[in-house]
């Protein structure tokens, strides 16, 4: 008596097992998304490098498909590359409340609360429009020198969840921001050339 045909080869099982495949699936999935909608919560956090470079790649890709892209700048002054690729691209909305000096030992000055607020306020405002991506760069490093509470971010992923795509990026979002996203990576630091001496060079690291 023959036996039953297989449904499935051998490489198969051995990826389904997780025998081979182990990075390349390394979570089993559990289900499927009922909706392809938008309004879902990245966050793209650590101490490596590419934050800011994967946000800049999914606005592209957004306005590449025709759909209206809103980057709202935290903690940086408005003047890195991307920016001027984003003022020839008309479905990229480039906001920055203006200067932002370092912050010094002594911690924060009235100036950046204020770039804080101004920022947010705009985020806040796109929530509210028929947006389909909102990229707020940076806004989770606000919390660690304080100029915004992590009740305000909260409020604004509450804002966009299930209408407008939310990206935030940052170095260390509480636990209670990550519970609340969709994606969340991790970017972590292998080697930079930064501590053999090199300074960031202008189209590479702004």
């Amino acid at each position: 008596m023959k036996k039953p045909k297989e449904t499935k080869n051998a490489a198969e099982k051995e990826l389904q097992s997780g025998k081979k495949g182990g990075c390349y699936y390394p979570v089993t999935r559990s289900g499927f998304l009922k909706d392809g909608g938008f309004g879902l919560i990245h966050v793209y956090y650590g101490q490596g490098v590419g934050k800011t470079t994967r946000a800049v790649g999914l606005a592209v890709r957004a306005a590449g498909e025709g759909l209206e892209v809103h980057f709202v700048q935290f903690m940086k002054s408005g003047k890195s590359g991307e920016t001027l690729l984003f003022s020839r691209t008309p479905n990229i909305h480039f906001f920055c409340p203006g200067e932002h000096p370092f912050i010094l030992s002594s911690g924060p000055q009235a100036e950046h609360f204020e770039h804080a607020a101004r920022a947010l306020g705009h985020a806040l405002s796109v929530a509210d429009k028929e947006a389909h991506l909102l990229i707020c760069d940076e806004i989770l490093d606000t919390l660690i020198f304080d100029t915004l509470q992590k009740q305000q971010i909260v409020e604004l992923i509450e804002k966009c969840k299930g209408k407008v795509e939310l990206v935030m990026t940052g170095r260390c979002p509480p636990p209670e921001i990550l519970e609340l996203a969709d994606y969340a990576t991790e970017f972590v630091q292998v080697k930079h050339p930064y501590y053999k001496g090199s300074v960031a060079r202008k189209g590479i690291e702004f």
